[in-house]
């Protein structure tokens, strides 16, 4: 459903698994390569596999390194360009275009995963008004204590006529690789992780002006996840259900070819769409007068459009929509792992709906009617047996987008990171990715229950 979850964006198999396959013993070698992040404590409950650390304060913006950068109080706390530290020409490799720009670089301090990492995903919030943009890269330590290089993570624009927003693919040392917006390590058997790391942002804008962008939350999320076929079945704790706006990506099949043909490739920005929505986002008939009159929900084609990664070619990189949800005023995004459908119900409890990536066959999601190598849809709450209800943009109208799906299938088709695909062939799960949106002054009930899964 979305070229973002396509396997070869995910950690390769080990060799382990595989001679396991061959013999016919997958799911339970899988799950006998329990990391030691995840082994029960004496008496204590197994400890999270998930870090999702950020930046975000007027302390902590001052803790980094800047060259040319400030940090600025007030209500949200952030950076902008200072005096720039120098210019510096980029060639945008989408349209051969050579310019020369004015930049300063804030590089954070040093943070040790809680939990030594196998995948780590970079997200951002900023505004880059015209003529300014970003880049974020990330460079860390493995555990056999040598350094990672500068991985770049992404380069960012709000809109799209500066730069064109890109990931760069063929960034590897040969014990990581980024695929697309992923950090991943290349064969996680060896016991090879990522210990710590540190997150460089370059800020740049149009020479001789006083342009900046402004960044509000600069941060990662690291984790090992067991390899594992299925997952323990949870407890049902809520009978709870959102008022989400509904949209179908499937209506725009056909729409845009420039971002990806609509349809199937749009379940991303579509469930961003509905989620933003939710929080108030509202776009204005200026901002999508150059959407055809004729398209029904012109804002899901603003979203494809601004979520788009020219690299990828496609609209469901994870940080390019956290990133875009947090253009519209008074919100923030993340791209995270949940640990359970009980750190969901502690969202949905608290308001915050949340976008879930998932991979299935047509046979093990009960009322979906189709199979897919990944796909993105909003969980907006529970019924009172437990199952999830989600707005699954793969539906044929906005009037079917509100399913209600079994709470052990959809568990186990989001949390899992192993799967068997239509062919026979072991093939990789998301392993609880997803989008968090959710205001930029959340409530003391709200920052309590975004705590309680990881998210400050």
């Amino acid at each position: 459903m979305s070229r973002a979850e396509q396997p070869s964006r995910r950690t390769v198999l080990t060799a382990a698994v595989a001679a396991a396959v061959a013999g016919g013993t997958a799911p339970a070698a899988a799950a006998a390569q329990r990391p030691a992040a995840e082994a029960d404590g004496p008496g204590g409950p197994p400890a999270r596999p998930i870090d999702y650390h950020a930046w975000t304060t007027y302390s902590e913006w001052r803790l980094g390194t800047s060259q040319g950068v400030r940090a600025v109080a007030g209500p949200r706390p952030g950076l902008v360009i200072g005096a720039p530290a120098g210019r510096s020409d980029y060639t945008d490799p989408h349209t051969g275009t050579t310019a020369t720009w004015e930049y300063a670089v804030w590089t954070s301090p040093v943070h040790r995963l809680t939990v030594p990492a196998t995948e780590a995903v970079a997200s951002w919030n900023a505004h880059t008004p015209e003529g300014t943009w970003l880049q974020v890269e990330l460079q860390g330590t493995y555990s056999d204590g040598t350094d990672t290089p500068w991985y770049v993570m992404g380069r960012w624009a709000a809109g799209d006529q500066d730069i064109k927003r890109t990931s760069v693919d063929g960034q590897t040392d040969g014990k990581s690789t980024v695929w697309t917006d992923t950090f991943a390590i290349g064969d996680a058997s060896t016991g090879l992780r990522l210990a710590s790391y540190r997150l460089r942002l370059t800020l740049y804008r149009r020479p001789g002006t006083r342009l900046t962008p402004t960044v509000w939350r600069l941060g990662a999320m690291g984790s090992d996840i067991p390899d594992r076929f299925t997952v323990p079945a949870s407890t049902p704790g809520l009978a709870q259900e959102l008022v989400v706006p509904r949209y179908s990506q499937e209506i725009h099949k056909g729409q845009y070819p420039e971002y990806d043909n609509g349809g199937e490739a749009w379940c991303s920005p579509t469930s961003s769409q509905m989620i933003v929505e939710y929080w108030g986002g509202r776009l204005t008939p200026e901002q999508l007068s150059w959407v055809d009159p004729a398209y029904a929900d012109p804002q899901v084609d603003n979203a494809a459009r601004f979520t788009y990664d020219y690299q990828y070619e496609g609209c469901g990189n994870w940080p390019f929509n956290a990133a875009y949800a947090a253009t519209f005023e008074g919100l923030q995004g993340v791209v995270t792992r949940l640990a359970s459908l009980t750190d969901l119900e502690t969202l949905i409890a608290a308001g915050i709906p949340a976008i879930t990536s998932q991979s299935f066959l047509k046979t093990e999601l009960t009322g979906a009617g189709y199979g897919t190598s990944g796909h993105l849809m909003t969980v907006i709450g529970f019924t009172a047996d437990g199952d999830v209800i989600a707005n699954d943009p793969a539906s044929p109208g906005d009037d079917a987008v509100r399913r209600v799906y079994l709470r052990r299938e959809f568990e186990n088709i989001w949390l899992r990171t192993k799967r068997y695909n239509a062919s026979g062939k072991v093939v990789s799960g998301t392993g609880g990715i997803c989008y968090l949106y959710f205001p930029a002054h959340p409530s003391p009930r709200r920052r309590k229950a975004l705590e309680a899964v990881g998210v400050r």
